[in-house]
């Protein structure tokens, strides 16, 4: 599930796809759009295949990195026995595609899928009040703020929250906070995880591999899927920098925090192609999302080797099963991320 919810990402550029949905013969489609899966144009990158593949280069050589903030590699390999628990509930906002609970299945008889997998369950046992936003998976960033506010004042009942943001979720809160400022709804901090705050460079390729002409196609068939369009255009480094940054200043009093991430998948992953295509322009990332782009306010640091759903626990089981096998340890437990997330903000009074 997890491998499809990265590749949803990609849809846009699985060309096969929209050939057979609008009939229209690949063939007919302009050059620059005839690639069958994702990965056909990630890997012109002006290096060879396999120097990613093989190379045993250190993350943290990337000047960005250190420019950006401390290297994390292994401070949540594990979880610890104590955390400190914050005084106010933590309000869990989601990304794009995301979801409070998924069920294939209606009703009760079998467990739904969880975007935060184990991690409210993990925070709760921890005495933490935990509030799980809701918001449109692909909705506008205007639609979703809107809906987290609703969430908010509805679930918090009055109560000071701290928000954690993954991804598209740190815009939304953002959005909230600076410009709609909703009644019953008092924010102390937003922490940030890997939030596009001045977009996604793989954004801009999506569009411009696209062009103008298939956008409407593109987004008719993503319609007939159930989903909206809104968020789209808005991930893109332009609309970030010149239209959501200048117009959403952060609001006095609010304490922000962020993370980011970085990660150099194999070529059998979905990131594979999107992390070439960030890493092009903007250097490290976690497969969507650069470490330059996900900094805001105080910058807490940059998880290594993780990528951009290993931050919500959705990591590959049988990809670290294989890792166990040949004597390699895992150094990123979402769960301890979590939790010492909430450890942090208790330690800040909040």
């Amino acid at each position: 599930m997890a491998f499809l919810l990265a590749h949803l990402h990609c849809l846009p550029l699985s060309l096969r796809y929209v050939s057979v949905l609008r009939k229209i013969p690949v063939q007919n489609l302009p050059a620059a759009m005839r690639f069958s899966t994702c990965r056909a144009r990630f890997g012109e990158t002006g290096r060879g295949r396999d120097e990613y593949v093989g190379e045993k280069k250190n993350p943290t050589d990337d000047p960005r990195v250190n420019d950006l903030g401390r290297a994390i590699e292994d401070e949540y390999a594990m979880i610890r026995t104590t955390y400190a628990t914050p005084k106010h509930p933590i309000v869990l906002a989601h990304g794009l595609m995301g979801f409070d609970e998924f069920k294939l299945i209606p009703g009760n008889l079998f467990p739904g899928i969880h975007y935060w997998r184990g991690i409210a369950e993990a925070l709760r046992q921890n005495n933490i009040e935990v509030i799980i936003a809701s918001v449109p998976a692909s909705g506008s960033v205007e639609e979703r703020a809107f809906k987290l506010g609703q969430d908010i004042a509805a679930k918090a009942k009055g109560k000071s929250v701290n928000i954690i943001a993954h991804s598209m979720g740190g815009l939304d809160a953002r959005y909230m906070i600076s410009r709609l400022k909703p009644k019953n709804v008092e924010v102390l901090s937003l922490t940030t995880i890997a939030t596009p705050h001045r977009g996604s460079p793989f954004a801009d390729f999506v569009f411009n591999e696209i062009g103008e002409r298939w956008v409407p196609r593109a987004y008719r068939i993503i319609e007939k899927l159930g989903f909206g369009t809104g968020a789209f255009t808005q991930l893109t480094t332009s609309y970030m920098n010149e239209d959501f940054n200048p117009k959403t200043p952060d609001l006095p009093g609010v304490r922000y925090f962020s993370y980011g991430a970085m990660a150099r998948p194999k070529v059998w992953s979905a990131f594979y192609g999107p992390q070439k295509v960030v890493e092009r322009t903007e250097g490290s990332n976690d497969g969507l999302v650069s470490v330059e782009s996900a900094r805001w306010g105080m910058y807490k640091g940059t998880l290594v080797d993780v990528t951009h759903l290993d931050l919500i626990n959705w990591t590959n089981r049988v990809r670290w099963w294989f890792w166990r096998v040949f004597g390699n340890e895992r150094k990123f437990n979402a769960i301890a991320f979590y939790l010492d997330i909430a450890d942090m903000l208790a330690k800040e009074g909040l």
